[in-house]
């Protein structure tokens, strides 16, 4: 089997793993009692019974427990400026670029969700923790989405050393030394039409 191939093998073994771990979360819907109405969250009484058993009271809550947390409030809170710019750039450069190329749109949605805001075990200040955590890291996911098709189409040729995961969209990419796979991986934007 050529080198190649194998990648893009073990790649796609990787997405069915991926696709077998949301059936598992699926199933934890049944273990903790909830369910997704029109996309939305819906736990049973019960459920939310339990969970406010969990409950911190918010006046345990609000005081920081040690300086460490007090002092790193301001860092941590101050970084929504940037990523608010980063949100708003991001968004402006796919709906120019990616129609001026012709590749689809990135579901915003799709990766900065808000959930856990369902959660009654959670009290006000938890809940906008949770949202603000929910809104990075979905935001740097919509990120890298976008910026793996960018590279799909503007440079697809696979890193010479090995790299922690980013995006799916590497099986696509020429190898480290394939000119010729390049050249026709190159502004291609098939891929992103497959099923």
């Amino acid at each position: 089997m050529k080198e190649k191939d194998k990648i893009t093998r073990i790649i796609k073994d990787i997405k069915i793993k991926k696709d077998e771990l949301l059936i598992e979360y699926e199933k934890l819907r049944d273990k903790y009692d909830f369910s997704l109405k029109n996309w939305k969250i819906v736990f049973t009484k019960r459920a939310k019974l339990i969970q406010k058993w969990f409950k911190t009271p918010l006046s345990k809550y609000a005081v920081p427990k040690n300086l460490r947390h007090f002092i790193s409030m301001p860092f941590i809170y101050w970084m929504i400026v940037p990523w608010i710019f980063l949100d708003i750039s991001l968004t402006i450069y796919q709906h120019t670029a990616f129609r001026l190329y012709k590749i689809p749109l990135v579901n915003r949605s799709d990766y900065i969700m808000f959930d856990r805001k369902h959660l009654s075990y959670l009290n006000l200040i938890q809940k906008i923790n949770c949202l603000y955590c929910s809104y990075m890291n979905g935001l740097f996911s919509y990120a890298v989405e976008i910026w793996g098709r960018t590279e799909k189409y503007w440079c697809p040729i696979k890193a010479a050393r090995n790299k922690r995961w980013g995006h799916d969209w590497e099986q696509y990419f020429a190898d480290y030394w394939d000119p010729e796979w390049f050249k026709k991986a190159f502004n291609s934007n098939k891929e992103f039409f497959k099923k």
